[in-house]
């Protein structure tokens, strides 16, 4: 079943005020009595996306041999990724779209750090037509970003795999450049 990240449904909402006593001789006029209840809220203000960055950050880890385990600070920088893209995206008004894309970017750089064997890696979050588009790129050219569907038994292997299902639910794609130096995922936004 495919679907698109729904946003948030606008509601309006009304002031009103109820006055539980007469206005009494010495009342500022200006501003509402103690006896006064008051409700107010508004419509949520929609967000207007023009294709283009959104965010652009980049971290070095620590050359290692193939197959040695990463340091305790490389591993930190999958959570720092997260956390900054859930604060973009909030702060642009995609906040109904920050779970799955902080899920792809989780997956991703994990990916980065623990096979790449490469010193930088830049993770870009744009918007491209109407989709979320997700870059981690790690400069090292790679054939081994396929996704396989794991077994039951398997401890590791899951995140390409996620990340393939959650772009085809949502009606997007994923793919690699570059050789696998760069690996994406384009998640659908709802039209607002």
């Amino acid at each position: 079943m495919s679907r698109a990240v729904q946003p948030p449904s606008p509601q309006l909402w009304a002031t009103s005020a109820v006055r539980l006593a007469p206005p009494g001789p010495f009342e500022d006029v200006m501003s509402p009595p103690e006896d006064v209840m008051t409700t107010t809220a508004v419509r949520p203000r929609r967000a207007f996306h023009r294709d283009g960055d959104l965010m652009s950050s980049t971290f070095e880890i620590k050359q290692r041999p193939p197959g040695a385990p990463s340091s305790p600070e490389d591993s930190a920088q999958v959570g720092i990724m997260r956390r900054r893209t859930r604060e973009c995206l909030t702060a642009h008004g995609l906040a109904y779209v920050t779970d799955e894309a902080v899920l792809v970017v989780s997956e991703l750089v994990t990916n980065a750090v623990m096979h790449s064997g490469g010193r930088k890696i830049t993770v870009t979050l744009s918007l491209l037509k109407g989709y979320l588009r997700i870059d981690v790129r790690d400069g090292v050219p790679s054939f081994h970003a396929l996704p396989h569907e794991p077994d039951d038994a398997d401890e590791h292997g899951r995140g390409l795999f996620l990340v393939r299902w959650l772009a085809e639910e949502g009606r997007g794609a994923w793919g690699t450049e570059d050789n696998g130096a760069n690996t994406w995922c384009e998640l659908k936004l709802a039209a607002c």
